[in-house]
């Protein structure tokens, strides 16, 4: 990263490709299965046998040769095939075996005549399906076949692709290793919840969501405990942080008490954005910092101390981020809405403005942007479920205009 020019009013675009510069999945691990769910994929999954592993039944019913149906016609009744109790034996000509669902199709048997189209009578039993019934069998590998690929690489394992991850047979399973990332607040005003604030003090909040979002996005946090605005305090307290990531809340703009760069620029902090060009927003930060003795150099990024500037922020740059190292996708995806009311021509920052949407008649996602949209306030964000973007020097959109927005994650 050394003698990168222009490092001040980035765009979003130009400084996230230099947040994500050499951002690569950090290692693997194995874990049990069950602690897999919400963990990216390190290795493809790979079917060893197919499912289902043999021709299965899709109903209770009886199991017969296709060629020996004839409509009234007595079978002999051979046996029984339940799930995990397979009939034994090739099944012959005018028997019929009693089967049920998922049981394997005796060997032989290419018909399963439903059990509502049955009559038995003592050891016999005779059907009435018509002069083609259907199959009602489904064949080996239907499902899948050994040696496909089930699963690539980089997928998250959701409650669905855990339930494929089990039917291939896997207990261990080779994940992404989460990034470790140390969150520390910084401040004169900032106390924590629960202590009783000073007149002049407010309740530090950012750590704690931000946390939050790190554990969602796959990260493991960890909250380092907040500091004042002392130089020296905040050098020592990252000093002998082992982690991925440092992300720091507030000190990050140009007033004699924003001294989070300049602390860490003793730890030998070299910075490859100063400043974007968004809003909220434009104090985040982002450089490397050496790191303890054995460690690889760890990334740094600096957050406003406002907590919509932080959280918008955090969307924008930090989970793209935590998705590379965890070997995932960094995309941002925006998606389509129309507007729900007019909005006046853009300023020369890119504008990142909370949102709520909703489905109007005709079933088409609509934006309402908040009316206030002062980076202080935390009420808003907690009522948003987008980010609605305007571009740089946009010009003014009526309602029912497109434009795009960012979801943002509820529950």
């Amino acid at each position: 990263m050394a003698n990168l020019p222009n490092l001040k009013n980035l765009t979003v675009e130009d400084a996230r490709a230099r947040i994500l510069d050499g951002a690569a999945r950090l290692g693997v691990e194995t874990v049990s299965l069950t602690d897999s769910l919400g963990r990216i994929l390190a290795e493809p999954v790979v079917a060893d046998r197919h499912q289902p592993p043999f021709d299965a039944s899709a109903m209770d019913g009886w199991a017969i040769r296709r060629a020996d149906y004839a409509p009234g016609e007595a079978f002999a009744v051979a046996g029984e095939s339940a799930a995990g109790r397979a009939f034994g034996r090739e099944i012959q000509a005018g028997e019929a075996v009693r089967i049920f669902t998922g049981a394997p199709v005796p060997a032989g048997a290419d018909l399963v005549v439903i059990q509502e189209e049955a009559v038995r009578e003592g050891d016999t039993v005779r059907f009435e399906a018509g002069q083609d019934p259907k199959s009602n069998i489904r064949a080996a590998g239907g499902d899948f076949q050994a040696g496909d690929v089930l699963l690539e690489a980089g997928l998250v394992i959701d409650p669905w692709r855990l339930c494929l991850v089990a039917s291939a047979g896997l207990a261990r399973v080779p994940v992404a290793r989460r990034p470790r990332v140390a969150i520390l607040a910084t401040g004169d005003e900032l106390v924590p919840p629960g202590r009783a604030p000073r007149p002049d003090q407010i309740y530090e909040s950012g750590s704690f969501s931000l946390a939050a979002l790190i554990g969602a996005w796959g990260g493991e946090a960890v909250r380092l405990t907040a500091q004042a605005d002392d130089a020296r305090a905040i050098a020592a307290a990252v000093a002998p942080v082992e982690a991925d990531l440092i992300v720091t809340i507030g000190g990050a703009s140009v007033g004699d008490h924003d001294l989070v760069k300049p602390a860490l620029k003793t730890l030998g902090l070299e910075l490859a954005v100063e400043t974007i060009a968004v809003r909220p927003g434009k104090p985040t930060w982002f450089g490397r910092l050496d790191a303890p003795k054995g460690q690889d150099d760890r990334r740094v990024l600096g957050l406003p101390g406002n907590p919509a500037s932080a959280l918008v922020c955090a969307e924008l740059f930090l989970r793209p981020l935590l998705a590379a190292l965890a070997g995932g996708d960094p995309e941002v995806r925006m998606v389509p809405a129309r507007l729900a009311a007019p909005l006046p021509a853009g300023g020369p920052r890119e504008h990142w403005m909370r949102a709520a949407l909703s489905v109007d008649s005709e079933g088409r996602t609509v934006a309402t942007a908040f009316p206030d949209q002062d980076s202080s306030l935390v009420g808003v964000f907690a009522r948003a479920d987008a980010l609605l973007r305007r571009r740089a020097g946009a010009p003014a959109i009526s309602a029912n205009d497109v434009i795009e927005v960012l979801p943002l994650r509820r529950g």
